[in-house]
This record gives C-alpha cells, sequence and structure tokens, in this order.
C-alpha cells in the first residue's frame, strides 16, 4: 500500500502573479515538497515517487482549467487546491495584452467581445465563480480563493494565508517582492498589433508532430515578437497613434458584465477554508 500524501495543488491562471509565485515563493514555503511548474508534466510519477508527507505543485491554465483539474482529481481527488482571482475587467485587459505581445493579431474587441461573443475568447473564459465551483466538484477539499489585488497591497498576509492553508512556513527574508517581469509598455503593443496584422494572418497554430518542431515553431516565433516588441522602442512618439489601446468604454463593459460573478467571488473571501 502507498504511503499517504497530502497534495496542495495551485490552479494558476494566467496574468494573477502566478508565475511570480512559483519561482519566488512557492519554493520557500518548508514543510513541502514543492514541484516546480517545469517538471509538472511528470507529476504522476513525481508526486507517486516522494517521499515527503506533503507536495505541493503549480500549473498555468486558463480555458483547459476544468480539463487538467478532472485529470488530476482522477488520481488524487482529496488535493488541497488554491487559485488566485483578479477583477474580471482587469484580468481580460491583461490576457489581451499578453496574446498582443505573443503576435495574436486582434484588436480587444477581436479579441474578447462582450456584446456579441464572437472574440477570439469567450464571456465564459472569464467567469471565475464557476472555476471555483469546478475545484469544488472534482476536489473533495474545499479550496483557498485568494486575490490578487491582496497580494499586491499587503504581500505578506497573501503568503501567510497559502502558509496556514498548506501548514508550512517561511522565512520573509528568503521572499523577493520584486515582480519576476516587467509589463511592456502600450506604445510596444500598439506597434505589435499594427506590425502583427501584416505579418501574421492569424493566431499561431501549432500542429501536432515532434515535440523540437513545435519547440523550434514557437521559439521563432516568439523571438520575432521580441524583436518588434524592442524596436518598437526607438519609434518616436509622434508615429504612434494617440488612440488608447483599449477603448476605456470597453472595458467599463466588460466590468459591468461580470459585476455579479465579481461579488460571489468576493463573497468567498475567508470562506475558502
Amino acid at each position: 500500500m502507498s504511503k499517504p500524501v497530502s497534495v496542495f495543488f495551485h490552479v494558476g491562471l494566467g496574468k494573477t502573479a502566478s508565475t511570480y509565485l512559483q519561482n519566488k515563493v512557492f519554493g520557500k514555503l518548508k514543510g513541502l515538497h514543492y514541484i516546480h511548474p517545469t517538471k509538472f508534466r511528470s507529476w504522476k510519477k513525481l508526486v507517486a515517487q516522494s517521499n515527503a508527507e506533503k507536495v505541493f505543485l503549480s500549473r498555468e491554465m486558463d480555458q483547459q482549467l476544468e480539463r487538467e483539474v478532472k485529470k488530476f482529481a482522477e488520481v488524487y481527488p482529496d488535493t488541497h487546491a488554491i487559485i488566485v482571482l483578479r477583477r474580471n475587467d482587469q484580468w481580460i485587459a491583461s490576457q489581451y495584452r499578453r496574446f498582443l505581445k505573443n503576435g495574436y493579431p486582434y484588436t480587444f474587441t477581436e479579441f474578447f467581445d462582450v456584446v456579441q461573443d464572437k472574440g477570439f475568447w469567450k464571456t465564459s473564459d472569464a467567469m471565475f465563480y464557476p472555476k471555483i465551483e469546478i475545484l469544488e466538484k472534482y476536489f473533495t477539499s474545499p479550496p483557498l480563493v485568494l486575490f490578487y489585488d491582496d497580494l499586491r497591497k499587503e504581500p505578506f498576509q497573501f503568503i501567510d494565508a497559502i502558509a496556514n492553508y498548506t501548514g508550512s512556513t517561511y522565512d520573509k527574508s528568503a521572499i523577493s517582492l520584486e515582480p519576476h517581469h516587467t509589463s511592456y509598455e502600450e506604445k510596444q503593443l500598439k506597434v505589435m498589433l499594427k506590425v502583427s496584422k501584416k505579418l501574421f494572418s492569424s493566431a499561431p497554430i501549432y500542429k501536432e508532430g515532434p515535440r523540437y518542431k513545435t519547440w523550434i515553431r514557437r521559439r521563432s516565433r516568439m523571438l520575432l515578437c521580441y524583436i518588434i516588441l524592442y524596436s518598437a522602442l526607438l519609434i518616436p512618439n509622434r508615429f504612434i497613434s494617440k488612440k488608447p489601446l483599449i477603448d476605456p468604454a470597453d472595458l467599463a463593459r466588460v466590468k459591468q458584465f461580470y459585476n455579479a460573478d465579481w461579488l460571489r467571488c468576493e463573497a468567498r473571501r475567508n470562506k475558502s477554508v
């Protein structure tokens, strides 16, 4: 009979400080065997082979969240899940900037259409309370629901909540509060949008095949995008459109659309454990 193990799983959403937490916080928690996301592909074997009483994993996922959680729960149904939420409109805006940085040739409303739901991302993708319900559906243990803004305002209280939930400790002096990476300027993203519409006909599609070929295609596209982004800094501001990358009115509609969903999420504050 295999030994009992307590599994903690940070179900990370993109643009909610997942990379920062994965690289600067989770590995500092004492009393846990932390499996870094770079090794997540082998999670089943690594958890089974661990001699630790508590194992902590983290994986960033967005649209594929339910599929990945269901797969994980089939092996470890008693998993203690952790999810960090960011206000819907802010999250979508940040996701759009990330996709734009990666060469997706979409305006904001082409990426996310809250009126007719014809965007590249659908309105259901940004509903957060259903994501909490997915964790409750597949895992027997209640999830810890945290908020991105709390991390920014009171980082150590945020980390304390994770430590308390996982029964771990940490040294504050070992935690860096510096962001893992900084955001790109709006100027760079405006240039990226203009160039990508001419350079890339659609969103990148990586067909199935040898993993090394997929890796080469992804890296080649990323390299080209970085060249465009950093070259954009050399363009005089007078040649850059003054029109905002995201129309405030469009963002206001997104906020209003998700108001009820966000209020339900906030109601879970202090009720997660």
